[in-house]
Order: C-alpha cells, then sequence, then structure tokens
C-alpha cells in the first residue's frame, strides 16, 4: 500500500534528483558554479559583444520609443507599454525583495556590483529574445497573439535542416513554462510575510482569496492582465521605492561609504564571502534568478506587443533587466547595507529586508508586506499567461481547454500559502531554468538574423 507520505518521499526524491541535474555546479576554491548560470551569462556577454553594446548605445532610443507609445495602424493585442509592464510583473516579484538579501548575506555587499553587471548584460538578451518573440508570432484567426520561444525554437531549427528537433525542443519549452507557471513560492512568502506582521495563520483562507482574485483577473485573458499589471507595476514600484528613499533619506550621509563599501566588495572580498569568485556567483545568481533574461518567459509578452517593427519591441524589452535588477534590486541591496541588517544573526532572506526597514520605522514591514503582495501577485498573473501560452502550444486554442487551464492554474494557486508545498519549489525552479537551454540555443542560431535587422532598422529610422 502507498502512503501519502511514501508518495511525498518519492515526489521530494524525484525533485532533488532533477535539481541536482539542472543545477548540476562544478567548484573553484571551494564555490559552487552552477553550469545553468554559466549558460546564461556567458549568452549575455556574447549577445552583447556581437551586437556592438546595444544595451548601451541603444538604451536612449529604448526610453524615447517608450515614451512616444505609438502603435497605431500595428499588429498586435496590447500597447509596447503594456506589453513590457506585464513582462516587468512577471519579474519584478520576491527576488527583489527576499532574493537580493539573500545575495547580499551569502556574498557580502560587492555582489550588489556584480549584480548590477550581469543585469546590464541581461538587457542584450533581452533585446534578442524581444525581438524574436515578435518576428515569429503568429496572428490568428480572432486577432489573437500566439509569440514567444517555442515558435523561435521551431523556426530555428527548422532552418538547421532538423525540424523534428525543433518540433521536440519547442513542445518542451512549452512543458518547462507550464509547470514553472505554478506560482507557489509567491504565495508562500506574501503569506509569510502576512504571518509575520498581522499574525494571521489560516493559510487555507489566504490561499483561496489569493486564487479568486487571480482568477477574477485571468479569465480576461491578456488584455484583462495588460490592464491590471499596466496600473499594478507604476503602483507597486512606486510603493516600494518610496518606502526605500525615506529609509536611504535617514542614512543619507553613510550612502557613499556604502557604494565604495560595494565596488571594494566586489573586487577585494572577505574570505569569509567565498573570495572573489563567491561573491562574483551570487551577484550574477541573482540578477539571473531577478530579470529572466534568457530563461524565455518575458518574450512571451512582449510578442503581443502592437507593433509594426519587431526590432522597436526588442528596444523596449531590454529596459527590462535595467528597471528589475540596476533599478530596484540594487536600491533594496542599499537599504539593507545602509541598515546593516545583512549582518543581523538569525535572519534570512525577506526577514533581512524586513528587518532593514523595521530599524527606519516600527511599522514599516506594513509597507513591505504591501508591496511584498503587489509583487508577488502581479507575478502570478503574468506568469499564468506564460503557461497558458505553453499549454495552447500543445494543446490547441480551444475555449474549454482554455478555460481548463485556467481552473487549474487557480486551484495550485489556492494551495501555495501552506507550508507542506515547500517541496515542490525545487521542481519549479528546475522547470523555470530548463526553459533557458532550448532558449538562448535558438538565439545563438538566430542571432545573424537580429543583428541584420537591427542594421536594417538603424538604416530606415531616419526616414
Amino acid at each position: 500500500m502507498i502512503t501519502d507520505f511514501s508518495f511525498q518521499q518519492a515526489f521530494e526524491s524525484l525533485t532533488s534528483k532533477l535539481a541536482a541535474v539542472v543545477f548540476y555546479a562544478f567548484e573553484i576554491n571551494g564555490v559552487a558554479i552552477p553550469m545553468v548560470l554559466i549558460w546564461l551569462i556567458s549568452g549575455a556577454l556574447v549577445f552583447t559583444c556581437y551586437l556592438g553594446f546595444i544595451n548601451v548605445r541603444g538604451f536612449g532610443h529604448a526610453v524615447g520609443l517608450l515614451k512616444n507609445n505609438k502603435s497605431s495602424g500595428a499588429t498586435g493585442e496590447i500597447s509596447p507599454f503594456q506589453a513590457l509592464s506585464t513582462a516587468l510583473s512577471g519579474t519584478v516579484g520576491t527576488g527583489n525583495i527576499a532574493g537580493v538579501a539573500i545575495a547580499i548575506s551569502l556574498g557580502g555587499p560587492g555582489a550588489t556590483f556584480w549584480m548590477i553587471v550581469a543585469g546590464i548584460l541581461g538587457m542584450s538578451t533581452k533585446f534578442v529574445e524581444c525581438t524574436l518573440a515578435v518576428k515569429y508570432r503568429q496572428i490568428n484567426s480572432d486577432g489573437s497573439v500566439s509569440g514567444g520561444p517555442m515558435y523561435y525554437i521551431k523556426a530555428a531549427l527548422d532552418k538547421c535542416n532538423l525540424p523534428l528537433t525543433g518540433t521536440v525542443l519547442a513542445m518542451a519549452f512549452s512543458v518547462f513554462v507550464i509547470f514553472g507557471s505554478a506560482g507557489f513560492v509567491h504565495v508562500n512568502q506574501g503569506f509569510v510575510q502576512v504571518k509575520t506582521v498581522t499574525g494571521f495563520e489560516n493559510a487555507w483562507l489566504f490561499g483561496a482569496v489569493y486564487a479568486l482574485l487571480v482568477g477574477a483577473v485571468i479569465i480576461g485573458g491578456l488584455k484583462s492582465i495588460a490592464r491590471v499589471t499596466s496600473k499594478l507595476v507604476p503602483l507597486m514600484c512606486g510603493i516600494y521605492l518610496a518606502a526605500s528613499l525615506l529609509v536611504m533619506f535617514t542614512h543619507f550621509s553613510a550612502i557613499p561609504s556604502a557604494l565604495w563599501l560595494i565596488v571594494q566588495g566586489a573586487f577585494t572580498p572577505e574570505a569569509g564571502y567565498g573570495g572573489f569568485i563567491g561573491v562574483l556567483i551570487q551577484g550574477f545568481r541573482r540578477a539571473a534568478y531577478s530579470n529572466e533574461a534568457g530563461i524565455g518567459s518575458s518574450p512571451i509578452a512582449h510578442a503581443a506587443a502592437r507593433t509594426k517593427d519587431p526590432v522597436s519591441q526588442g528596444f523596449v524589452g531590454l529596459l527590462e533587466p535595467f528597471i528589475d535588477t540596476v533599478v530596484i534590486c540594487t536600491i533594496t541591496a542599499l537599504v539593507i547595507i545602509l541598515t546593516g541588517a545583512y549582518q543581523t544573526p538569525g535572519l534570512d532572506g525577506v526577514q533581512i529586508t524586513s528587518g532593514a526597514f523595521a530599524s527606519v520605522v516600527s511599522w514599516f514591514p506594513w509597507v513591505l508586506m504591501v508591496a511584498l503582495l503587489l509583487f508577488g501577485f502581479s507575478t502570478v498573473i503574468s506568469w499564468s499567461y506564460y503557461g497558458l501560452t505553453g499549454w495552447r502550444y500543445l494543446v490547441g486554442h480551444d475555449q474549454r481547454l482554455t478555460q481548463l487551464y485556467k481552473v487549474l492554474f487557480c486551484l495550485i494557486v489556492s494551495i501555495g500559502a501552506v507550508p507542506n508545498v515547500m517541496a515542490v519549489f525545487d521542481f519549479i525552479d528546475s522547470m523555470i531554468f530548463l526553459m533557458a537551454v532550448p532558449n538562448i540555443l535558438a538565439l545563438y542560431l538566430l542571432l545573424p538574423e537580429v543583428k541584420a535587422d537591427l542594421k536594417a532598422y538603424w538604416q530606415k529610422l531616419p526616414r
């Protein structure tokens, strides 16, 4: 007889083995370096150099496109700004609050410097991803858009005369994004902060209410999600940044020394943080986990943008890692370093960030709770669309099957706050980072196309 306990043991064993493969790491000076991180960062470095540092020289043009936001006569479902907001809502989440704290506690203040460097490199990856997502998207008979890595993965391998391999990899990506879309960690971390601040302990009720709110948004499809995220992203970023700036203002005189500590720690770190390699890896790891450059999630949202030129949406997309990592993650890091919260024993993850805010004003954890809930909620609704796109790629666009996915997604969200689901976190992380394998492979294969398209774009821009 198979008991629940034996099933749980079997699942945990399978998950741990899967995670060991996906996050396989080799050691340098006792520091574990995951191969998937090398895959992501090396890709970003190649794209940056091959495209002539498009992340730097194209930044001003990207901001200009977002400010104009003109899309009249263009094909697509949502505006370029809504596409960026939807993509940002999928990346700006608990990683910007709890993840940065973990990086600094493990790698010291110097991890912030390498986090910024990785974020800047990731802007080039996003440019390539989002350009290809629009270029190879499909416009359906009802005017809706289907796009994302699964479409350009298939196209890339077809051009290499490997159609069967392309089909398999595109379907594999779709499976990975479906399982990776489960929002357990965001629901769970939100509940932990609510419980810490308010003492509320009913995980089932919290999960049920959360699922109902998610369902109310995603039932309307991408346009509904885009409407919510285009309002929610500026609001949640505004609340969090305002609170962070207040903390920084109270420690204003210490900001120069904190910045020097970041630079100094990046190149001459303390041995306790794993030395130079340890600090670098922690910074790169947090940036990759936070902005998801190379994972292939955000291009699904950008594919639906109303735009006449794929390259223009690529420029809009490169702003995403800048906002997510260079701005929000860096401000979180400064708050933690200025208050010294990362040196407080017994604190971990979101508790470090919460402690940093509480050190200035006792009720600040309430502000952080609101920000964390908004960040997590926006991530969950965006990933619901990513998962739905993978689902439709596999089973088609039948409305009954679409509604079935949404119901299943909300059911999964409803149990996300229950403590005994923690075992599935490694499984979900494995699925998300497996997405990067076929995605970056396709980016390499289609990179010459992107460079040619970029050259043509610059040439016709004055006209």
